[in-house]
């Protein structure tokens, strides 16, 4: 069955998510070699510093989102993200010590916070219920490709600047300003009809509860779910601990990147026609089993192939958890929930990073992997257990 054809905005926000995402990932590469070789940080910084911007964009996004429904306009808080993750970009090649890559990074995940939300928010009021899952795959493929041209950026721009990370964190720049222009002069918000009198804030106790109790039980089995997907700097420290040249590391986020971009499509059509938990469900299952592999990992090819599973993993998952929450959630509290549930992931992912970098230091990767797994398969028992297919919202 063909599918209908998507709005120019949607294309637009994948366009915009790929040029940030290039940029994003060129300097995501290059972060945890220039702060371990370069600056002398052991990988507890690495994934609390990580941990803490990650924390900071869903925070913010709680935020963002609830003001996006209270002032019924999503893309001016967008790129006013975007622009402030454009900005943040000069930091990192000025950056001479861990504080000043915390600084930068706090900077660019809290542009990151405050654009997440109400662009998610965006891409549902744009579309149809039965076009959501396509609409956010399309969306998240877009984004992912923008993490395979920045890792594989990398790689070249590192070899051709003989590994002087600076030099390669200036050219992380450019896609960064191009971003942000595209989503200024490109997006537009839909002809949509508000319910009416006046907007309530939403970050209230009586309005979060029209969320309602599905959504509630949703986020926090996420929550558990997400705490093993802690911050991708641990796969380009495991792949370098086994022998990948420094200046080759990054080519593990692009074979994890690259394997995502046709899985994310797919994903988000067939979570339209068969619902979105199975989808997810799937997804943590190779997860899983892509922990297991770098906890047993020996040679560079092992990573390889684990960092491959970890992409069909986030094909899988990403854009239907955004399909997911949209289906949860009143069209009038769509940023607010989209918010609530970046936050959870937040939460998630600091918690994850910082324990991963934490146990790594203590007992060793293979050790810290492991543990991943067994959160993973925990994770999975409560989707099994709790998460039954949604009535969609319309």
């Amino acid at each position: 069955m063909a599918r209908p054809t998507l709005p120019r905005t949607i294309w637009v926000l994948g366009l915009t998510s790929l040029l940030m995402d290039s940029s994003s990932e060129i300097v995501h590469a290059i972060l945890p070699l220039f702060l371990t070789a370069g600056l002398g940080s052991t990988p507890a910084v690495v994934g609390l510093i990580d941990g803490i911007a990650e924390a900071t964009a869903s925070v913010t996004k709680i935020f963002s989102g609830a003001l996006s429904d209270y002032w019924r306009s999503r893309k001016a808080i967008a790129a006013f993200g975007y622009a402030l993750s454009a900005a943040s970009k000069f930091l990192f090649p000025l950056a001479d010590s861990a504080v000043t890559v915390l600084v930068g990074r706090f900077v660019d995940r809290l542009g990151k916070g405050i654009r997440g939300a109400p662009r998610d928010a965006l891409i549902a009021d744009w579309v149809t219920p039965e076009q959501r899952g396509y609409a956010y795959g399309v969306q998240q493929a877009l984004d992912n490709a923008g993490a395979v041209i920045g890792p594989l950026a990398a790689v070249l721009l590192l070899t051709a600047h003989h590994g002087q990370f600076t030099a390669v964190l200036w050219w992380a720049v450019l896609p960064a300003l191009a971003s942000a222009t595209v989503i200024a002069l490109g997006a537009k918000e839909p002809d949509v009809t508000r319910p009416p009198g006046k907007a309530r804030f939403s970050l209230r106790r009586a309005e979060l509860a029209r969320l309602g109790r599905p959504f509630w039980v949703l986020t926090a089995v996420l929550l558990v779910m997400l705490l093993p997907r802690f911050s991708e700097a641990f796969m380009l420290l495991r792949g370098t601990g086994l022998g990948i040249a420094i200046d080759w590391s990054p080519m593990v986020l692009v074979v994890m990147n690259a394997v995502s971009v046709p899985v994310t499509p797919l994903a988000g059509i067939w979570s339209d026609r068969v619902g979105r938990p199975a989808l997810i469900l799937g997804g943590f299952v190779v997860l899983a089993v892509s922990h297991l592999l770098f906890a047993l990992a020996t040679t560079p090819a092992a990573v390889f192939v684990a960092a491959a599973l970890w992409g069909i993993h986030v094909g899988m998952t990403q854009g239907v958890f955004s399909a997911l929450i949209a289906d949860h959630a009143p069209a009038e509290l769509r940023g607010t929930a989209f918010g609530v549930f970046n936050l959870a992931a937040g939460i998630a992912v600091l918690a994850g990073s910082f324990g991963m970098g934490l146990v790594w230091d203590a007992i060793g990767p293979a050790y810290a992997f492991g543990i991943a797994a067994g959160l993973t398969v925990l994770g999975v028992a409560l989707l099994v257990l709790t998460v039954r297919r949604p009535r969609a919202a319309a």
